[in-house]
């Protein structure tokens, strides 16, 4: 009720002081962005966006809810202060977090507190109508309607159309080594208000406070801010529209990006000429250790394989979610049972629900059979002597001849695990129905094959 009322007030006002805003403001018309920009109507808009989005405190300390609370007042200061030109952006507070995968180095991210965040948020909802429909179509990272299930799809028809050499571009620290006066000077191209040209400036340079010392931005976005993605696709819709003028295709999200040619010469030909476009003329950098020409079936895109027309989950995304598996279930715990199913499933439903996208579903049964069997040597390592174990599995109607069996040959937990005695005790269906163990391989997608179809991927 509380934020009804905030949200009602703030348009009162905006209503009543309509007239009296274009007095102040001269620039302020349907047409005027910067206008647009102070109005309440758009930062309470901005506001909601970044409610949606959660996130937390910036270098103020101050969360949401906390900024919420008093959602009139801080709008209106922000309003004043924008249209007095007293509005500086507060520095990000840096936060490092690891990249998947094991000593694959951190993320830097930056997070902006609530008020600049509010401002981004507003920023992006007025720019995004009018540059979005200049981006490229073979883009679809951070863009309305677009997605990576459409990437990976256009890369699959692109490989099928007999295109399977793959040139495979990473941009080392891309978010990183924006240049500042390149951006600007490219959003100039769509965007000639110079206020809000010098407003999306001074958010570049913020600086970045990391234990209370605050390092200025010279080059780069910040990533983690609400504007940050926009930003990041003006960049590289130069390098679309390059690719594009060399007639080539191609598939983009955000700073990863895959090429498809017909043969291995002219692959590494459009690679060296593509790197020093990059290089040259963006002033980005080609991370060499991850780029690469390949054939489609061993290039990773999205998480997703094309292999032999179809698409796949990779085999890093596999092994990346095994040892995710192996994560949530360590021998040594205090942990109960459901409690560990419990963040099983809240890993895996998100997990799945992204590579879901595979046309192969034994590719996620295979990670189930992996938690199921996990599950069972956790099971059986509880036991601490073999006799407990065996009254436990007979008690379970498990045939004693097949526990002895099982029990008596000096074989260890994991082994254990995968025997025909314990597989009875604990079944598929025990963890399904009576544990409550997600499963999604049984779901009978359209885009999937049948079950006992498998592909190996490398």
């Amino acid at each position: 009720m509380t934020q009804q009322r905030d949200a009602e007030e703030i348009d009162d006002q905006a209503m009543q002081k309509g007239s009296g805003m274009k007095q102040k403001n001269l620039f302020f018309d349907e047409d005027d962005l910067f206008g647009r920009l102070c109005s309440l109507k758009a930062l309470s808009e901005g506001f909601k966006a970044v409610k949606r989005n959660h996130g937390s405190p910036g270098v103020d300390g101050i969360t949401i809810e906390e900024f919420e609370s008093r959602l009139v007042k801080e709008l209106n200061n922000l309003k004043e202060e924008l249209e007095s030109w007293k509005y500086k952006p507060q520095p990000v507070r840096r936060v490092e977090i690891p990249k998947p995968g094991k000593g694959t180095g951190v993320r830097l991210l930056g997070v902006p507190c609530a008020r600049d965040r509010v401002v981004q948020a507003t920023l992006k909802h007025l720019l995004e109508p009018i540059l979005d429909p200049k981006f490229s179509d073979n883009s679809y990272g951070f863009r309305p309607g677009r997605n990576q299930r459409q990437a990976v799809e256009a890369a699959r028809k692109i490989v099928s159309s007999g295109k399977e050499h793959v040139v495979d571009i990473d941009l080392s620290k891309f978010f990183d080594r924006v240049h500042h006066d390149r951006l600007i000077a490219r959003i100039a191209l769509f965007i000639p208000d110079k206020r809000i040209l010098r407003l999306i400036g001074m958010t570049l340079r913020s600086g970045v406070m990391k234990d209370g010392l605050v390092t200025p931005t010279t080059e780069g976005t910040v990533q983690g801010s609400p504007l940050s993605p926009l930003l990041s696709n003006v960049v590289l819709d130069e390098l679309d529209k390059e690719l594009e003028q060399r007639g080539l295709e191609f598939c983009r999200f955000a700073d990863d990006c895959n090429i498809f040619v017909g043969s291995r010469k002219a692959a590494e030909r459009v690679m060296r000429n593509v790197s020093r476009f990059i290089e040259k003329k963006l002033k980005l950098m080609i991370n060499q250790d991850k780029s690469k020409v390949s054939l489609s079936k061993y290039v990773k895109f999205l998480g997703m394989t094309i292999i032999a027309g179809t698409i796949a989950i990779s085999v890093q995304s596999i092994n990346r979610a095994m040892a995710k598996v192996k994560e949530l279930t360590p021998r040594g715990t205090n942990l109960t049972l459901e409690r560990t199913i419990e963040k099983l499933n809240s890993w895996y439903i998100g997990w799945s629900s992204y590579y879901s996208m595979t046309q192969y579903p034994a590719q996620l049964r295979k990670i189930e059979a992996h938690v199921r069997r996990r599950l069972r040597s956790r099971v059986v390592g509880q036991q601490k002597r073999k006799r407990n174990l065996f009254k436990k599995l007979v008690k379970r109607n498990v045939p004693r001849y097949l526990v002895g069996k099982a029990l008596f040959s000096n074989k260890g937990r994991w082994v254990l695990s995968h025997t025909r005695a314990v597989e009875m005790a604990y079944p598929n269906r025990w963890f399904i129905e009576e544990m409550g163990l997600k499963i999604r391989s049984n779901e009978q997608q359209a885009h999937w094959f049948s079950l006992d179809q498998w592909i190996k991927v490398t």
